[in-house]
């Protein structure tokens, strides 16, 4: 299973995120522009010392992460979307994807390369930390597949 950051902003938040794939056996894929350095003290102190362990797959763009996997089934999550993500049913080589943290995923690409979904959430609430979400919603797909590679 996929984990792909469309243009993350915030180094602790991918660094958890990182942390979260390299624990679960999850591909991470960030897509440019990232809002940080990859050699950001606060990315690496959150990723731990899993760094070694972690499927890290970069991309200049979208159409680039496009090009490379076109026959790729994409869940966009997104506040937006009206489907729940615990009403998919996932497959193994899936891919999550999530905007970044300030304006979530654009509708050109929300609303044209995958379906959407969301994370049910209170009346008035903008929405969840990027970091917990990823983990919300890879470990629902990861115990639907009942987790697979994990003990």
């Amino acid at each position: 299973m996929h984990i792909v950051l469309f243009e993350p902003e915030i180094p602790s938040n991918t660094g958890n995120i990182s942390r979260t794939c390299a624990v679960a056996g999850l591909t991470l894929h960030l897509i440019k522009p990232l809002g940080f350095s990859l050699a950001d003290r606060y990315l690496k102190r959150a990723g731990l010392d899993y760094w070694d362990k972690l499927d890290l797959h970069i991309h200049e763009s979208f159409e680039d992460f496009l090009k490379e996997y076109p026959e790729a089934k994409l869940y966009m999550f997104s506040t937006h979307a009206k489907k729940i993500y615990t009403e998919i049913a996932y497959e193994i080589d899936d891919f999550l994807v999530f905007g970044p943290e300030t304006r979530g995923l654009p509708p050109q690409i929300r609303d044209v390369y995958g379906e959407a979904v969301r994370i049910p959430m209170g009346p008035d609430i903008r929405s969840l930390n990027l970091s917990n979400s990823v983990a919300i919603a890879a470990y629902e797909a990861l115990r639907r597949l009942n987790f697979p590679g994990l003990s």
